[in-house]
């Protein structure tokens, strides 16, 4: 039988098919203009919801999965490092998804494109905008109308992330694992996948969904900042009809999550003025093989929170052309040919 099962490895949430993902802690950029990648700034500490049933909201038990701690208009981006084979990925904000904008799906779609490919996708650090930008992940409260959910859809019911992975079908994942063979010498050692996350996720909204029942968080926007959303290059048939895994993440103030685990949450973000006085890094990526996704309509409207919350008055430092690292293909310089 095939295992379904998504796993907590660490802070780590595994997905079947070898899909890996972790929530990681970052500078919240300014809401106006376009920056570079921001640093990461450690994982945020991820709990199975099950080991707290005494302590979670009743809502929270009926669909399971994990939760962490973050603080208001705290921003974070998903690193998919360790991914062990190729997978689909989609990735909902409040049962939005975060690349078409579309309301959540139990399947694959291709236009608009609704999901990310792993692992050709190391990161998303928000929802996509198009043109080779995303617009940052920042938490914020259910209530307000500020989150991509209330924006897209006009009401807040869900909150939280979803996440969804598919599978290569049995031929195309045959292939790809014979080609993986003869390209490298050796394994590495086998992964341990630690405890089972149950998997009780509640079906979409219908009307008359229950409301909310506990303080919840939810993802809106921040600022741009230079990213791709990468399109598929293989067809839409070489994945599977049916999801492999999924799981629920809510989003849970500092405070409930010191109620509910009995742990002290991290401490506050970074100042991002500081980190960037102090000469340490900001990051651009680029991979010169992939095409980037075109924005879509449900997306392009989405205001950043600052429209609800008040402007940003935390300090900003722009990083010198110094401090920005290159990652993935370097653009590289030409090279002269003469007679042979």
């Amino acid at each position: 039988m095939t295992d379904t099962s998504v796993r907590i490895d660490g802070n780590t949430l595994r997905l079947p098919g070898g899909a890996a993902v972790r929530f990681v802690r970052t500078l919240r950029l300014p809401e106006t203009g376009t920056h570079p990648l921001p640093p990461g700034l450690g994982e945020f500490p991820v709990r199975r919801v099950c080991d707290y049933p005494d302590t979670v909201p009743e809502q929270w038990r009926a669909r399971g999965g994990v939760m962490l701690p973050v603080y208001l208009r705290e921003a974070m981006w998903l690193s998919f490092g360790g991914t062990v084979e190729p997978a689909a990925l989609q990735v909902g904000v409040g049962k939005v998804c975060a690349v078409s904008g579309k309301p959540w799906s139990d399947r694959l779609a291709r236009d608009p494109q609704n999901y990310v490919v792993l692992p050709r996708q190391p990161w998303l650090d928000g929802i996509n905008s198009g043109k080779g930008t995303v617009r940052q992940f920042v938490a914020v409260p259910l209530g307000l109308g500020a989150t991509v959910e209330g924006q897209v859809t006009g009401e807040e019911v869900w909150g939280g992330v979803q996440l969804q992975s598919f599978r290569l079908v049995e031929e195309r994942l045959s292939q790809w694992r014979q080609a993986q063979q003869r390209m490298r010498s050796a394994s590495g050692p086998a992964m341990g996948y630690g405890a089972a996350v149950p998997m009780a996720m509640a079906a979409p909204a219908a009307p008359g969904a229950p409301p909310r029942s506990a303080p919840s968080m939810g993802l809106g926007v921040g600022g741009s900042l230079h990213q791709e959303v990468y399109r598929d290059d293989r067809p839409l048939s070489d994945w599977a009809d049916t999801a492999a895994g999924r799981v629920f993440v809510h989003l849970v103030t500092p405070p409930e999550w010191r109620r509910i685990t009995g742990e002290a949450p991290p401490p506050s973000p970074v100042d991002r003025a500081a980190y960037t006085r102090a000469g340490l890094p900001w990051f651009d990526y680029y991979d010169q093989d992939a095409e980037d996704l075109a924005p879509t309509e449900p997306l392009e409207g989405v205001k950043p929170v600052g429209e609800w919350l008040g402007d940003d008055h935390e300090p900003w430092q722009q990083p010198t052309s110094q401090q920005v690292k290159p990652l993935g293909d370097a653009p590289g310089k030409p090279v002269e040919d003469g007679d042979w």
